[in-house]
């Protein structure tokens, strides 16, 4: 059943991303509301899916009980997937901004996919250093905080290509389907400015974690180390853009080096740590 569900999920967000994205290159009013169904529909069965593979994980491993299987890429990835696609859906129809999934569901449907081709759905049990309630708390937290940042990294590449539309002395059809530079500037640091201080929280929550398990709060192990340096570029960014000012395709770039370090820390650094290479599958 977990896998049905999955598959009818990828199915359903593919043809969102292609709805999306023909919605780009014609204005109807069909793939503006029809995007946004399908994706509520594949977010749907994606949450389905996530609650059949908790069950079938408690079942099968007794002694990991009321933990939840994130333990290996096909339960993280997906999980990451699952935010990115529902985190697009929420500020599409609450700010009413349609063009948003043709710049963020294809990075949730690359993740998902890869879910689905690359790696082993089995079920694995949990090793003794994960069988810790932070196992629920501490990389949720992050990887919700990831799938944030992949919609603001969305919202500045949209900016780029208005702004390069602006620019151009033939803007294509399609600019005008894409907000003002002011309200994509505006719209994905605020998004930023309200994931930041989550990310913060998770990460202290790791090293307590740490501490509980290793006796220490940090240790400069590579995946704690690329956390801290993304922490920090995104704290960058809140400085200048506070205290500086910096707006427009200045914030953009930072944003944009942002996210760049957000996939080295999820997808790099697992062949580089060694105290947090635990992802298997």
């Amino acid at each position: 059943m977990e896998l049905l569900l999955f598959k009818g999920s990828l199915l359903f967000n593919s043809l969102a991303a292609a709805f999306s994205l023909l919605y780009m290159w014609k204005n109807a009013r069909f793939l503006e509301k029809g995007w946004k169904i399908l994706l509520a529909a594949g977010c749907a069965a994606h949450v389905l899916s996530f609650f059949a593979r908790i069950a079938n994980f408690w079942g099968l491993y007794q002694e990991n009980r009321y933990f939840l299987p994130i333990n290996t890429f096909f339960g993280a990835l997906s999980y990451l997937a699952l935010v990115t696609n529902g985190t697009c859906l929420a500020l599409a129809w609450k700010y009413r901004i349609s063009v948003l999934g043709a710049f963020v569901l294809p990075l949730g449907l690359l993740a998902q996919s890869s879910v689905w081709i690359w790696t082993d759905p089995a079920l694995s049990g949990l090793v003794p250093a994960l069988q810790s309630y932070w196992i629920n708390i501490h990389p949720l937290i992050l990887m919700a905080c990831y799938g944030i940042f992949a919609n603001a990294f969305g919202l500045s590449a949209a900016y780029l290509v208005q702004e390069w539309q602006i620019r151009s002395r033939r803007p294509r059809e399609f600019a005008w389907q894409i907000p003002s530079l002011e309200v994509l500037d505006r719209l994905s640091y605020k998004i930023i400015f309200l994931a930041l201080p989550a990310l913060t929280i998770g990460i202290v929550m790791g090293g307590i974690w740490a501490w509980n398990a290793w006796g220490r709060f940090w240790g400069w192990d590579a995946k704690e180390t690329w956390a801290l340096i993304t922490w920090m570029i995104y704290i960058i960014y809140l400085h200048l853009r506070l205290a500086r000012g910096w707006q427009g395709r200045q914030a953009v770039y930072i944003n944009l080096l942002g996210f760049a370090s957000v996939l080295f820390t999820f997808f790099g650094v697992n062949y580089l740590s060694k105290l947090h290479g635990y992802l298997s599958g």
